[in-house]
């Protein structure tokens, strides 16, 4: 608990977002399998169908201690296809947002004309390249691997990701080719927060509603801020650092899907910062998007506003604000613990209400609570509602601690962890939160056996 805490108020002054590998290669060359590798678990959709992967798909992994994001992205061709072009493009636009490209050939066909298109893109990226070649499933296919040096990327590393083979050599090979990044040291006690959401929700306009001033680009073209940009700012005597996340916008003749863009961008800010505001647009309504990125924030254990801006739009009734609360409920039902507040940007409706929930929130965030007193929750918890049987064994708590903050984390001793239903879980993180102030945050319990 000591060194947890101890780590936690040293991170609190430094802000960094994890570095980015893209994983790059003409259709159907095992790019999806190998993402699948990098991050554990079957997220992108594998089919022995070119160009099926037609959307990047992000996530977050480690190696060696090393926390990274991967992103997969649709195969690069100039083929007659409808949706080559398109893959093609955003292929373009994760090569802008990486720091390391990994480019995946297949050796069992050698060097083709794809291969040779997509290295034309990534000579311009200028980018740390690691090339692999992928579906060498033994080692005799590798004296076949060494054309591929004609491609101009250095060693070829040979893999197999059906195989699981030669993975480990090549992130050792991608870790190393990560750039060095500053560090931003900001102030301890210094609350960072982000805006995130879908392009053109007026994130840029709240900041400069926030500050009084233009200091953000504000257009109604989606996607007119390019890059995070982190604005210093003192309110009440209380430091904060506004993290603005658009950017969906690439230099060049590159046209994207912004919505899908806007993902990685949010998980960059969300890494960086104590509290997110999830901002939602009025007129617009609850999107399919919106609930994915937030869905981001949630994950990552940060502290969530709900936002509605651009509220001075709608023709509104006595039921209006409580038929668009319930809406969110009902839609952002893991954000149950999510304050919400409807705002405008444009007139500055409400806006000096965001500072004091933020500190709200950081606060909840960062909370301790006495082991004596969680103690004393947990057992009339089980007293109201006693664990159920299963299988003849019931559920035994003998103790419980708080183990971290920023999320409030509890650890849960019992007889048997998996007798903890997800139920009865849910159940005692209720009893928690109608005892102690966590709104805005979520909390993680997590049961161990007592040994």
């Amino acid at each position: 608990t000591v060194l947890t805490c101890s780590y936690l108020a040293k991170a609190k002054r430094w802000t960094m977002a994890k570095p980015v590998i893209a994983i790059v290669g003409r259709p159907n060359v095992g790019k999806s399998t190998i993402f699948n590798r990098i991050v554990g678990e079957r997220i992108s959709i594998v089919e022995d169908v070119a160009g099926v992967t037609r959307d990047r798909i992000y996530s977050s992994s480690e190696w060696l201690t090393q926390q990274f994001n991967v992103i997969d992205t649709g195969g690069i061709d100039i083929g007659d296809e409808p949706f080559l072009e398109q893959i093609r493009q955003q292929a373009e636009i994760a090569i802008e947002e990486a720091d390391v490209i990994i480019f995946i050939v297949n050796g069992r066909e050698g060097v083709t004309d794809g291969d040779e298109t997509v290295a034309k893109i990534l000579y311009r990226s200028k980018k740390p390249v690691v090339l692999a070649v992928n579906k060498v499933d033994n080692p005799e296919m590798r004296s076949e691997i060494y054309d591929f040096y004609s491609l101009g990327f250095g060693e070829p590393y040979p893999i197999s990701g059906s195989h699981g083979l030669g993975i480990g050599d090549l992130l050792d090979k991608a870790i190393a080719s990560f750039p060095e990044k500053e560090e931003i040291e900001y102030e301890e006690g210094t609350i960072k927060f982000s805006l995130i959401g879908r392009p053109n929700v007026g994130k840029s306009s709240m900041i400069n509603a926030m500050l009084g001033e233009e200091r953000v680009i504000v257009s109604d073209i989606a996607g007119t801020t390019r890059d995070a940009i982190d604005t210093p700012h003192t309110f009440d005597d209380q430091e904060y650092v506004m993290i603005d996340t658009a950017g969906m916008r690439k230099k060049g003749k590159v046209y994207e899907n912004t919505e899908k863009y806007s993902i990685l961008r949010a998980l960059r800010a969300i890494e960086r910062s104590d509290v997110v505001l999830v901002v939602i647009n009025a007129e617009e309504g609850i999107r399919e998007q919106d609930k994915k990125i937030a869905g981001y924030a949630h994950e990552a254990g940060r502290g969530v506003i709900i936002v509605v801006n651009k509220w001075d739009t709608l023709e509104k009734n006595d039921k209006t604000l409580d038929k668009f609360t319930t809406d969110i409920r009902e839609q952002f039902v893991f954000l149950d613990y999510a304050p919400i507040l409807f705002v405008s940007a444009k007139t500055r409706q409400r806006l000096v209400k965001l500072f004091p929930i933020i500190n709200e929130v950081y606060n909840n965030h960062s909370m301790r609570v006495q082991s004596s007193v969680l103690n004393e929750v947990i057992t009339d918890a089980v007293a109201v509602n006693p664990a159920p049987q299963d299988k003849g064994q019931r559920l035994r708590i003998y103790y419980a601690t708080q183990v971290a903050i920023q999320p409030p984390t509890f650890v849960v001793f019992v007889n048997n962890p998996e007798l903890m239903h997800f139920s009865y879980q849910r159940f005692l993180e209720n009893r928690i939160r109608d005892v102690f102030t966590f709104e805005g945050t979520p909390i993680r319990l997590i049961s161990r056996q007592r040994k």
